[in-house]
């Protein structure tokens, strides 16, 4: 086994929680850690609640670089772009942040292991409009800070996309007194991931709340107005509001993979070890796809970095996906959802009251492969989510 450096690129989720796993594994060969951003830990999943429970962008990170650097026993490169990687040399260039706008000197790094945890990027709308450039999105606690600056005083916020991330950040914006309209080309919230009576049970509950919907409509124009900013939408209607946030969902990064020669399907293609096709470099989180899966959760993140650090640390294992059901942060319709393969042939069953939305998947031998529960009904979850065979055995 290589005794040369781990290097880690990426300081979200993925990249902090391999590191944690590999450390509890091998105490003793260096670990480095290369961040675009201050690399202080936070967990990404609370951006969209964070609102509701008060927070800041300083409070939400809970350790600084420095704390993980020591907590670690690793050496953290803040504020630094990779700018390339030679998987022949087994080097990556790393260009350091610049003082007074510089731009910064160029170094390069030797690897003995490299894992990749780039993460992904919002997909942004081609809106025209004087105000196209002033939509926000956030995906990490900086773009968060940016977000709370725009809302104070806000009354209204326009949010592009009903799927998981726009339905949250809706719910946790009536936390602030806040209006928020969602608009969506999609018939209902969540088409993605719920059955249409299962969608409409959570808009209901969501449109009592104060959340207001506006479906089958296209965003075209974002512009100035006398009071705010005015949505255009395709059949000529307008959404007006103080501020517009963008969550039509995310891209994963993989410019940086495909410039050094790695396959690259919709993310970075990796083998059930998270290996990549050049040797010694591997790819884990959003910017990961395993056997054509890019699942952007916790819980599949989690699984590859116990699995890889393991690998790292000379221990052979697969990377196994058991039932991973998802918990939708919307408390004005609480919802956990385990979503089916995605093209697989089968049926949804729903049952609901006004207690709760119980929405099963089976295939077609009858076998149950996906759920959604909602209100009362998330007490089933275990118990469902038990009986859902593993995504990846």
């Amino acid at each position: 086994m290589t005794t040369a450096p781990l290097v880690v690129v990426g300081t979200g989720l993925a990249g902090w929680n391999l590191a944690r796993e590999f450390r509890k594994l091998d105490k003793e060969r260096a670990l480095i850690v290369l961040s675009r951003d201050g690399g202080g830990f936070y967990s990404k999943p609370m951006l969209s609640n964070a609102l509701a429970g008060k927070k800041t962008a300083a409070t939400l990170i809970m350790k600084s670089a420095a704390q993980m650097a020591a907590e670690l026993g690793a050496t953290v490169h803040a504020h630094g772009e990779v700018e390339g990687i030679d998987v022949a040399a087994s080097t990556l260039r790393l260009r350091r942040q610049g003082d007074q706008g510089s731009e910064g000197r160029i170094e390069a790094i030797t690897y003995g292991d490299l894992v990749l945890a780039l993460g992904a990027d919002p997909i942004r709308l081609p809106l025209a409009g004087d105000a196209a450039a002033e939509v926000l999105s956030v995906n990490d606690v900086d773009d968060y800070a940016r977000f709370a600056e725009r809302i104070e005083g806000a009354k209204r916020v326009a949010l592009l996309g009903a799927g998981l991330i726009g339905c949250e950040f809706a719910n946790d914006l009536l936390a602030r007194g806040i209006e928020p309209t969602v608009v969506d080309i999609a018939d209902r919230p969540l088409g993605r991931l719920l059955p249409e009576a299962a969608a409409q049970w959570m808009r209901q509950r969501l449109e009592a709340a104060g959340v207001k919907f506006r479906f089958g409509a296209a965003v075209q124009a974002v512009d100035r107005a006398a009071q705010g900013l005015r949505l255009t939408l395709a059949d000529g209607s307008a959404v007006e509001a103080d501020v517009v946030l963008s969550a039509v969902g995310l891209r994963p990064r993989v410019a940086l993979a495909q410039a050094a020669g790695l396959a690259v399907g919709r993310g970075i293609v990796v083998d059930r070890r998270l290996a990549t096709s050049a040797p010694h470099v591997h790819a884990i989180g959003d910017c990961a796809e395993v056997q054509g899966l890019s699942l952007p959760f916790v819980l599949p993140l989690m699984a590859q970095a116990r699995a890889l650090a393991a690998n790292l640390a000379g221990q052979t294992t697969d990377l196994v996906y058991p039932a991973m059901p998802v918990t939708v942060k919307t408390p004005a319709s609480p919802t956990v959802v385990c979503p089916p393969p995605a093209g697989l042939a089968g049926t949804w069953q729903t049952q609901a009251d006004e207690a709760g939305c119980a929405a099963l998947f089976h295939d077609a031998s009858g076998a149950l492969r996906g759920f959604a529960v909602m209100g009362a009904a998330t007490a089933q979850k275990q118990g469902l989510a038990a009986r859902v065979p593993a995504l990846l055995a």
